[in-house]
C-alpha cells in the first residue's frame, strides 16, 4: 500500500516580509518598501541606496513618534509655538533672547527663565512655544499651572505619594510652572512649591511666569524669609523676559468688536473701558 503525502505549501515571501517588519517593530519599512523599490528601479539605483532610503524614513518617522510622545507626556494645554506669536505686540520683549532661548541650550546648562508681565501679554504662549522646542530636541518636559502643582504636591502628601512625585518632577529636564502669583497659596503649599523649585537648583531648567514684580512675590508665599530663598535659587542661573504691556487678548478683542461694528454699521460699546466705537 502506497501512503501519498501532500508538500506543504510554502509562505509567500510577501507575508513573511510583512511578520517579520512586524515584529521587528519597523512600520514605516512596511508602509513604504514597495514604493521605494519601484523609485529605485526607476531610478536605476543599487539596494545600499534602496536600503538607505528605507532606514533614513524609518528614523525620520521613528522621531516624529518619539517627539509627539514627549509632547502628550509634557500635558501643555495647547501645542504653539513661536511662528503664532506677534513679536510686536510685545514691545518691551527681547525678540533675539527669546528665539535663542527655543535653541534649548539653557536646559543643558540648567539655567532657568522667568517671563514677567501684566496679564495678557502672551507669557505662556512663549512658556508653551519653548516647551515645545524642548520637546523637539528630545528634552522630557512637564507643564503645569502653579495653582494645579500645589494642589497636586498636597494631594501626593496626604496620600502618602509625595516622594514619587518628587522624583517625577525632578526627573523632567524642564518644568514649566505657569501663572505663579495669581493665587495666594497656603504656608504648607508654599513650602512644598519652594521644595520643588529647591530640589531642581542646578540639577534641571525651570520656566515660571508670573504677573507680580519680583518685589510682590511675599504675597504670593506669605513669607518673606521663604520668598528670598527661592529667589535666590530661581534667579542664581536665569533669563529674564519681560513681557509687560497692553493685554494682547484685550486689544484683540477690541479689534474684534471693531469688525463686528462695522458689518452691523452699529456702534459697539466696549463694556471694559466705555469706549464707543463707530461703525
Amino acid at each position: 500500500m502506497t501512503t501519498t503525502t501532500s508538500a506543504e505549501t510554502p509562505t509567500p515571501p510577501r507575508v513573511l516580509l510583512t511578520h517579520h517588519l512586524r515584529q521587528l517593530k519597523l512600520p514605516t519599512v512596511l508602509r513604504e518598501y514597495e514604493k521605494v523599490a519601484a523609485e529605485a528601479a526607476r531610478d536605476g539605483q543599487d539596494h545600499i541606496r534602496y536600503l538607505l532610503r528605507l532606514v533614513e524614513l524609518e528614523l525620520i518617522d521613528r522621531e516624529r513618534r518619539t517627539v509627539e510622545r514627549r509632547i502628550r507626556a509634557a500635558r501643555f494645554p495647547a501645542v504653539k509655538s513661536f511662528d503664532t506669536f506677534d513679536f510686536t505686540a510685545i514691545p518691551s520683549l527681547n525678540k533675539p533672547l527669546t528665539l535663542e532661548l527655543a535653541r534649548c541650550e539653557y536646559v543643558v546648562a540648567r539655567d532657568n527663565i522667568i517671563a514677567l508681565g501684566n496679564s495678557g501679554t502672551g507669557k505662556t504662549h512663549v512658556a508653551l512655544a519653548l516647551g515645545l522646542a524642548a520637546c523637539q530636541r528630545g528634552f522630557s518636559v512637564v507643564f503645569t499651572t502653579a495653582a494645579a502643582l500645589v494642589h497636586q504636591l498636597m494631594e501626593a502628601r496626604d496620600e502618602k505619594r509625595l516622594l514619587r512625585l518628587q522624583a517625577q518632577l525632578d526627573a523632567a529636564k524642564l518644568l514649566i510652572v505657569d501663572e505663579l502669583g495669581y493665587v495666594p497659596l497656603s504656608q504648607t503649599g508654599a513650602e512644598l512649591l519652594f521644595e520643588v523649585f529647591s530640589r531642581r537648583h542646578e540639577r534641571g531648567s525651570t520656566i515660571v511666569t508670573s504677573n507680580l514684580p519680583f518685589d510682590e512675590w511675599t504675597s504670593v508665599f506669605g513669607n518673606q524669609r521663604l520668598t528670598g530663598a527661592l529667589l535666590d535659587r530661581l534667579t542664581h542661573h536665569v533669563h529674564i523676559l519681560e513681557m509687560n504691556g497692553e493685554s494682547y487678548r484685550l486689544k484683540q478683542s477690541k479689534v474684534r468688536r471693531r469688525k463686528e461694528a462695522a458689518s452691523s454699521e452699529e456702534p459697539v460699546v466696549d463694556h471694559e473701558t466705555g469706549e464707543i466705537s463707530p461703525a
